[in-house]
């Protein structure tokens, strides 16, 4: 479920929004539904995904989002009919942060459908109080065309049983352009690839984490990440990170020679 290419036909299906509208990346995400098909499972925290605080780091969340979606996959019997998924978008919404030793719930649901995309979230809870909200934008793709694939009726429709929005559409959340500033070359390393020679998605949340890490102000209370694919990263590129910050949020752009290949953002959660 890594991501081979994030397609610029997705910019072309873009939702414009209206002046009334306020900006997704300031909203809630959507609760835990009454009923219709969740994925639920309970997991150990292991001590390879903790900070220096015994805090759970952002890219131990995104190793454990990737190992879920793999596993609700197989669940539903559908891992060899829909085996490629990229992410166009990632969003990590920490609540209360989870410590170590603990035991996660995990618990992950359709909040957000198309024939060729969806949206999927996951609610990870402690059992000492932590509680971290996701929600990922994700393309099936049909890896000998690569172009975004429908998926099986049976599959949709059991997507749907957790959603009413049947018509997804993509819309960009971050697209500040790159700034004039030098970036900061960050290694990359073999172990940071996939089978497409492309950078996981867990490893850019390596980047996300060592840039932010020094942000106390930012972190203490309930926070958002979020982290928008534009193009994927090969094992071998010049990485650079560039960063500009607020007072109220730290933006992260990875480029490779001036082209922005992704933007992260961390934010206050304020909904």
């Amino acid at each position: 479920m890594d991501d081979p290419e994030v397609l610029p036909m997705m910019n072309q299906l873009e939702d414009r929004p209206t002046l009334m509208d306020s900006h997704p990346i300031t909203r809630a995400l959507a609760p835990v539904p009454t009923s219709g098909h969740i994925f639920d499972v309970t997991r150990r925290l292991g001590t390879v995904d903790m900070d220096e605080h015994q805090y759970l780091r952002v890219d131990g969340i995104a190793r454990h989002l990737q190992d879920a979606g793999v596993d609700h996959l197989i669940h539903c019997d559908a891992l060899e009919s829909h085996p490629h998924w990229i992410c166009r978008r990632t969003v990590i919404d920490v609540l209360r942060p989870v410590t170590w030793p603990s035991q996660l719930r995990i618990r992950r649901w359709c909040s957000g459908i198309s024939p060729r995309w969806c949206t999927m979230r996951v609610r990870i809870d402690s059992d000492t109080g932590g509680l971290i909200e996701t929600e990922g934008f994700w393309i099936h793709m049909n890896k000998d065309t690569m172009a975004p694939s429908r998926v099986a009726d049976e599959f949709f429709d059991l997507m749907c049983t957790t959603t009413d929005d049947h018509r997804l559409r993509w819309r960009q959340w971050l697209d500040t352009p790159l700034p004039a500033t030098p970036g900061t070359r960050f290694p990359l390393r073999r172990t940071d690839t996939d089978h497409f020679q492309h950078i996981t998605n867990t490893a850019y949340w390596h980047a996300v984490h060592e840039f932010t890490a020094d942000t106390p102000e930012l972190t203490r209370s309930p926070h958002r990440f979020v982290l928008e694919y534009n193009k994927p990263i090969r094992y071998g590129e010049p990485l650079d990170i560039h960063t500009a910050r607020t007072n109220d949020a730290i933006t992260l752009w990875f480029a490779v020679d001036g082209d922005t290949r992704a933007i992260a953002q961390l934010r206050p959660a304020t909904f």
